[in-house]
This record gives C-alpha cells, structure tokens and sequence, in this order.
C-alpha cells in the first residue's frame, strides 16, 4: 500500500544505511594543503585556520611523514617567502621555499605520497597579484605566461610529481606542459585550477600565505565571475585541450552545480578544493557550540564527491584520516 515504506525500511539501522549508501569518502580521496614559511623556527599558528599552521622546513617533514601513515594520498604546498619582489621571483628561485621544502620531501618520503606545489605568483609578489603588472597596473598575462613556466621547471626539478597553476592566467597550461616536455619533464602531470572562482571564501588563506593585494585590488579581471557556470566550463574544456592531466573547481561547495556539470562532461580526474573559508566557517560555528563541526565537515566533504569529484582538496585531510584510522 505504501511502497515509499521500502525505502524508510533500508534506513532503520546503521548497518542498512552503510550497506545501500551510494557515495563513499575515503582518506584516498583527501588531499592536505600545507603551508611552509621561510626564516622561521616554530610553527607560526594561522588564527583564522583553526588547527592550521605555517610549518618551517622541519615541521613540514613531520607532518608529511605523519600524513603518510595516516593514509593520506597527496599534499600540496603554498610557499611563504622571507622576502617578496615585484616578479615574484621567488617562484621559479631553486632556492624558493617551496623547492627546497619540495626536495626535503622527496628525500624522505620517496615516492610514497604524491608532492604537489601551487604554481602562482602572489605568494611572492610584492603586490599580491597572480602575475606581474603593465606599467598602468593591469596583469600582463602573457608575461606571466614565462614565469609560469620558469616555475614549474623549477618545481619539476625539486621533485614535484603534479604541478598546479592557479593564476587563471590565459594559457598558462599550454606554456607549462611545453616547457616540461622540452626540458625532459614529461612525467610531470599539471593539475588545473581551470575553473577557480572570484569568491570571498579565500580570506583565511590569504593570511595563511601572508598576501595583501596593493591599493584594495581585487582578481576579478582574471578569476571567474561568480555568477557564471558555461564560462566554467569553456575554461575546462580549454585547459585539458591546452595538456591538463586533471582539472579543479575552486571553491566547492557554493559551485556543486559547477563540480556536477563538470563531472558529466569530462573524463579527466576532476578535483574540488574545499577552501579556507568554508573550513573556517565550520570551525567558528563549531566553536561557538552552534553545530557538530564534525558531522558538518563530514557532510560537506560527502556532499563535494557525491556532486562529482574524484579527490578533495581540504584543511580538514588530517582530522578525516585521524577519525578513521581510530
């Protein structure tokens, strides 16, 4: 008489629930954002990261290595440099602080995590941009496009095994894979931020990396408008045209419409970064004693892979890996 009531049957115990449920989370589908800053001596704590921390070359080592044990399956590194210029040549700098922290991690962990690096400027420009500026202040995409690809060379030497522009700069996946391919670096993959939004959601990454843009600047000259989702997809089907081995949406959970549209058009890997913003609104909400921060962590990160992703980047790697080994 009531054949909905098949359905309220299979949700009656746990077991049941676990046995027909359709989208699994598992710690190989996390990937821990890390931060490494040059010229400290402890860990600098991010205060609006909860939990979070700017690492130095030693602390990273442990983390990394503890990342391992835990099962987690990739990191990827965002640089912090001791000084900044208006190129951002720490970049493409052998010694930059992500080369070295690049180098220390191959030599400890070998091949037993995937090491990915962030390949944009702002980390290391004196004014915050993704790339460098026009004498009237604008970003120079195609001068960028070089030091993109000095960056991933240098990157590439260091150990990296995927590369990851995030710039949005016109092109940038095409002049990478052509200069990794000429200089023998063919086995390095370049993961996309191809279809990265203009959002507010980055303001607690934006103190984790140290970066103002000069005079109240914003990004949306070359970041995505938020208001658009076929002009997401155009810029993924671009940038896997141009050599992306796997592409991302960034942010997730405010562009699931984006992730799933994504998801039933390409084949390729397709990553979601599950940014700071959306972290930390569930740590402060978490704090106050408004919600289950884990239960809506758990939530949000289910909710990104049942929308389509194959691998979640997210500040909350280490908490998921730590609950399940237990």
């Amino acid at each position: 008489m009531f054949p909905q009531r098949r359905m309220r049957r299979l949700r009656r115990t746990a077991a049941l629930r676990r046995l027909v449920a359709e989208t699994h989370l598992r710690v190989d589908d996390l990937v821990a954002p890390l931060f490494v800053r040059e010229g400290i001596e402890e860990p600098h704590p991010i205060a609006s990261l909860p939990g979070i921390v700017q690492h130095t070359r030693e602390s990273l080592r442990k983390e990394v290595r503890e990342l391992v044990e835990l099962g987690i399956p990739a990191v990827i590194l965002f640089g912090v440099p001791a000084h900044k210029d208006a190129r951002g040549s720490g970049a493409w700098d052998p010694d930059g602080i992500v080369q070295v922290a690049l180098r220390d991690l191959r030599d400890d962990v070998g091949n037993s995590i995937v090491l990915m690096a962030d390949l944009c400027l702002d980390e290391y420009t004196d004014h915050g941009h993704c790339g460098v500026l026009t004498p009237d202040g604008h970003v120079d995409n195609d001068a960028t496009l070089d030091l993109y690809a000095q960056a991933g060379l240098a990157q590439a030497a260091a150990g990296a095994d995927v590369v990851a522009p995030s710039g949005m700069m016109d092109g940038q996946v095409a002049a990478i894979r052509d200069a990794l391919d000429e200089d023998g670096y063919e086995s390095v993959s370049i993961l996309a931020y191809a279809a990265k939004y203009a959002s507010g959601l980055y303001g607690p990454f934006r103190d984790a990396v140290d970066v103002t843009i000069v005079g109240g600047g914003d990004r949306r000259g070359y970041q995505q408008d938020y208001r658009n989702s076929r002009e997401a997809l155009e810029e993924i089907r671009l940038d896997i045209a141009e050599g992306a081995d796997m592409v991302m949406v960034k942010p997730a959970l405010a562009y699931l419409d984006v992730l799933t549209r994504a998801r039933a058009e390409v084949d390729v890997p397709l990553a979601a970064y599950h940014v700071s913003g959306e972290y930390s609104m569930v740590k402060a909400a978490a704090a106050n004693g408004w919600i289950d921060g884990d239960a809506v962590a758990l939530e949000h990160l289910i909710a990104i892979k049942r929308a389509g992703a194959d691998f979640i980047l997210t500040y909350f790697a280490r908490e998921f890996a730590e609950s399940f080994a237990g």
